[in-house]
């Protein structure tokens, strides 16, 4: 698959060519009258329910087994329960949870700052413009260059370790999310320290809100445990967060169909040729927090969660009749397919005069 151009294939080249506006408004009207958008308060207050019953459970285990390494388990939990709370907030983001926005926004704000420790505004403004212009160049915060890059031209801008990283960046992508839970919550709260007068108030109490979750959580760590086994516990539990949210969004646009810079594509086309579904049906919607839906979640992201399965047949069936690729995956393969698009891509930032074979021969 291409790393520069969208469409990648003939039929995606008739797609693109193609306006699908009308066709989306039918396709919205559709998922409307078969009462898809309207709230699943229950749901969504078991689930609640159930994450505070098992954050209880893990407190309680914290308490009882004091000095012991198998806190560590504790840690690896606390880190899960975190993940799926995160994707609470990311829902309450989007509006899928309570009709009222602000609510929404008080809930998700709550959420995010005070259990998570991320900054839900850095996180609406962040994920706001990916869902308006997803794997679109310059536009798509997600596929900016970083670390990882996901374009050849920003491969080759890496210099450096950075560079060396860029040409294994497949291979080294699950072992770097070990390091993204830190990175999330480092950079969110980067993006506090700067920002505009009007948005200062909201700023400052992010700060304050994330400050006092951090202070307490840390002291309450290295109070009851000793110094090694709460380094330990911290690592591990911001290990296991950065990896499960990581290779729970990963799958959803890494390796699809990338939108060159400046290019134009409609709303219905932009968002099925860039997203990918991941296959597993009720267990996989509760373990990717409905992120395995991707496609559903861009085309309605106030849709809530149990509604997206759904909507899957109906946006499937809409997509075969106009012939727009719908692209749906196991968890592995979809794994598999990020790995080798990375790969891919770091080939640019490869020295084009390096000979494997000669590496080979002389032994380096």
């Amino acid at each position: 698959m291409s790393t520069a151009t969208v469409p990648t294939s003939p039929a995606a080249e008739r797609v693109a060519a193609a306006p699908f506006t009308s066709s989306y408004s039918t396709l919205s009207r559709a998922v409307r009258e078969a009462g898809l958008l309207r709230r699943t308060y229950g749901y969504y207050l078991a689930t609640a329910a159930a994450l505070a019953v098992v954050l209880g459970g893990l407190v309680t285990a914290f308490v009882l087994l004091g000095d012991s390494w198998f806190q560590l388990l504790v840690a690896a939990g606390l880190g899960v329960v975190l993940t799926q709370l995160a994707f609470l907030a990311h829902e309450a983001s989007h509006r899928q949870v309570f009709a009222s926005g602000p609510v929404n926004d008080r809930v998700g704000r709550l959420l995010a700052n005070a259990v998570v420790g991320i900054s839900y505004s850095w996180w609406m403004t962040k994920h706001t413009r990916h869902h308006a212009n997803p794997n679109h160049v310059g536009k798509d915060p997600d596929v900016a260059n970083d670390t990882i890059v996901f374009t050849e031209e920003g491969a080759r801008e890496h210099r450096g370790l950075l560079a060396l990283v860029t040409r294994y960046q497949g291979w080294l992508f699950f072992p770097l999310l070990t390091l993204e839970g830190l990175n999330l919550h480092v950079t969110s709260v980067r993006s506090l320290l700067v920002g505009t007068r009007a948005d200062r108030p909201v700023r400052v109490r992010e700060l304050v809100t994330i400050a006092v979750r951090l202070a307490a959580y840390v002291t309450v760590l290295f109070w009851f445990l000793p110094l090694g086994l709460a380094f330990a516990f911290l690592g591990v539990q911001l290990a296991v967060f950065g990896v499960y949210m990581g290779a729970s969004f990963a799958p959803n646009h890494k390796g699809m169909a990338m939108i060159p810079e400046g290019s134009k594509l409609d709303f219905l086309s932009k968002q099925v040729l860039t997203s990918r579904n991941i296959r597993g049906g009720g267990p996989m919607s509760v373990l990717m927090g409905g992120l395995n839906h991707q496609i559903e979640h861009h085309l309605f992201p106030s849709m809530p969660r149990p509604h997206l399965a759904r909507a899957r047949l109906i946006v499937r069936e809409h997509c075969a009749e106009l012939g727009l690729p719908y692209t749906e995956t196991s968890l592995v393969r979809s794994y598999a397919i990020v790995v080798g698009y990375l790969n891919r891509v770091g080939l640019a930032a490869r020295d084009p005069f390096d000979c494997p074979m000669r590496r080979t021969l002389r032994g380096y």
